[in-house]
């Protein structure tokens, strides 16, 4: 029997998530970007739901292309709240076009969102060795810098709970239970245990 994190066998959607995406590092903008904007919508929600949403977000959203994004007329922004298969929150919906030109200015500035992001934790992901989901802290020194650091260029959405969600869905953090079988395959350190 497989051994996974507990919060990922809620749901089949889950344990897909967490069994192939969940804690792998990403380095790809546009993916980046689509994860800073579902944590942004999960907040208050599960992540279940937007999971759920996702496919619509992408097909509504030009695959969360940032540089399509911003150049929406507003009316189309706006129509967005009556779109049924988004989570229907105006300020949220209005976040993800003063997000994307944040997100531009910072690929401009840095050559990319990944090379802006990274640093954040060293270049490399950390690797805590949590016991159980009851050890996961809800944010770290580092989410807390990353957070101020956003919301200091423009973004909506990104409080320190939030970006370390993001830390987490994009690797940066491997946030997996060391009883996960995630765990050992996302670690830096891939010796058996009886050798680390």
């Amino acid at each position: 029997m497989i051994c996974r994190c507990a919060w990922a066998e809620a749901s089949e959607l889950e344990r897909v998530y967490h069994d192939t995406e969940w804690g792998v590092p990403l380095h790809e903008d546009r993916a980046l970007f689509e994860f800073l904007i579902l944590e942004g919508a999960q907040a208050g929600l599960s992540w279940r739901t937007v999971l759920a949403r996702r496919e619509n977000y992408r097909a509504a959203l030009d695959n969360f292309e940032p540089a399509r994004l911003v150049t929406w007329p507003v009316a189309a922004q706006l129509n967005l709240v009556n779109h049924a298969g988004l989570i229907r929150h105006r300020l949220k919906l209005q976040s993800i076009f003063t997000n994307a030109a944040a997100f531009l200015r910072i690929q401009e500035e840095y050559g990319s969102f990944d090379a802006y992001l990274w640093p954040f934790v060293g270049g490399k992901p950390q690797q805590p060795t949590r016991q159980s989901v009851a050890d996961v802290p809800a944010v770290s020194a580092e989410a807390t810098a990353f957070s101020r650091d956003l919301s200091r260029r423009g973004f909506k959405f990104v409080g320190p709970r939030i970006c370390y969600a993001y830390m987490q869905a994009v690797g940066m953090v491997n946030d997996h239970t060391v009883d996960c079988f995630r765990f050992r395959e996302l670690s830096c350190d891939k010796r058996p245990p009886s050798q680390a």
